[in-house]
């Protein structure tokens, strides 16, 4: 991209040299607090390197992965790098940006925020604020250890949220970490037609590996338009963690690095979807008020003007506790691996003042840094959504090992969506060719 200036500095005089070494003095002396530790011609090998293409990059001290540089308008001048560091090791980085106006990569010592939520484990998601020069108008940057190294083999990153474009879409749910093999295909294409009904447009997973017949099914999601595929290979680079706690399981970082992917799908999404939902493959956030979505933010938006972050209540519905009788159990069904909800209405009810596992619906232009069941930095503050207004719906394995199954209580809301949700379905196991053509539905 740099050598498309080559021709105007061979060609600039010597006065303009002057004035734009003067210019670049000034900035320095005025701006200090983001000091610039020099600047390079652009035409120097570091904006014509490597093309940074994949979701994690690795810099050379092996302790820094960069996922992304996202342009923060909320701070002005503010180029925001999700990344996963060493807690400890990393103690440097530098943002080197590719400057089109003065045609100068200008080096800048990045500001490191490591997440709260790091739970021990030793790599944790971190923000690399940089603070875009004076005169600079870049869409590239690169970051850097040390200004020792040599720039032709550093990789390049396109900044994104470079214009605040109009949300394009309403309701996307964002989804980490799928990993190991996963398979459970019935509860999946369940919880993906639930989003559709409740007004999803786009659902985006964050995919490290799955199981053949999954693998199968997201093609079909995503040649349908529903599903976006982000590459994850945390395991090339870390030991990553199934728990959420180093103490669990001492691996290099937690949860398959689910808080980074998190942040990223948040900015990702910061200006092309009004709202944002951080929730699982075994989650759906259920309305009890409202038909979907977008009646239910209506609601919580007009009785709480300006709020940008609204928590739902987590209510687990035990997958081994069956209905002992049930309308919606298929024959056909019993062939797909995974869980059928429709057959699981029996939630633990939940004992106040325990910790809740609260998921999450957001305005992303609202937020800065998320973790898994809260937001840690926001403009505002937080919503504890009521119960009776709406919850998470999370049917899984048992949580609280306090409670028989007779101290359940009997909530069969998921029934009322049985009509579209059930021939949606079925339709999706036919055209994904989960299930033959011809199958008896």
């Amino acid at each position: 991209m740099l050598n498309r200036w080559k021709p105007l500095i061979a060609g600039t005089s010597l006065f303009v040299i002057l004035v734009l070494s003067f210019a670049s003095y000034y900035w320095k002396r005025s701006a200090p607090l983001h000091k610039t530790y020099g600047t390079r011609k652009s035409y120097d090998p570091l904006c014509t390197g490597r093309l940074a293409r994949d979701t994690i990059t690795q810099l050379k001290n092996k302790h820094s992965l960069i996922i992304a540089p996202y342009f923060d308008h909320r701070k002005g001048t503010l180029v925001r790098v999700i990344s996963i560091i060493h807690h400890k090791k990393v103690k440097e980085l530098y943002c080197l940006f590719c400057c089109r106006k003065s045609g100068n990569v200008s080096a800048v010592k990045a500001e490191i925020e490591i997440h709260r939520d790091r739970f021990e484990f030793p790599y944790g998601t971190a923000d690399l604020l940089c603070w875009e020069p004076q005169n600079c108008s870049p869409r590239y940057l690169s970051m850097q250890p040390s200004l020792e190294l040599d720039l032709s083999q550093t990789p390049v990153f396109e900044i994104k949220n470079l214009n605040t474009e109009t949300s394009s879409l309403e309701f996307t749910v964002c989804i980490s970490t799928m990993f190991g093999d996963y398979n459970n295909v019935l509860q999946f294409i369940q919880s993906i037609e639930m989003y559709k009904i409740l007004g999803a447009q786009k659902v985006i997973i964050y995919k490290t590996k799955c199981s053949p017949l999954m693998e199968k099914v997201l093609r079909y999601y995503v040649s349908e338009g529903t599903v976006e595929i982000v590459p994850w290979p945390i395991d090339l680079y870390l030991k990553p963690s199934s728990y959420w706690h180093h103490s669990m399981d001492a691996k290099d970082i937690g949860y398959y690095g689910q808080i980074a992917a998190l942040n990223d799908c948040i900015y990702h999404n910061m200006y092309r979807s009004k709202y944002v939902l951080l929730t699982d493959a075994d989650e759906i956030i259920l309305p009890v008020k409202d038909v979907d979505w977008k009646s239910l933010m209506q609601r919580l938006q007009k009785e709480n003007p300006g709020t940008g972050v609204f928590l739902f209540e987590n209510h687990v519905f035990r997958n081994n506790v069956f209905a002992a009788t049930s309308p919606f159990n298929f024959s056909s069904w019993s062939d797909v691996p995974g869980v059928n909800i429709f057959q699981h209405i029996f939630k633990e009810p939940n004992r106040k003042g325990d910790f809740n596992n609260k998921k999450m619906v957001v305005d992303p232009r609202k937020v800065i840094q998320t973790s898994v069941h809260s937001v840690l930095n926001m403009y505002g503050d937080p919503v504890e959504v009521s119960s009776d207004t709406a919850f998470l719906f999370h049917c899984r394995i048992p949580e609280r090992k306090d409670l028989t199954d007779g101290s359940l209580v009997r909530d069969p809301i998921i029934w009322k969506y049985n009509t579209s949700l059930i021939a949606n379905v079925n339709q999706v196991l036919q055209k994904s060719r989960i299930l033959p053509a011809d199958a008896k539905l």
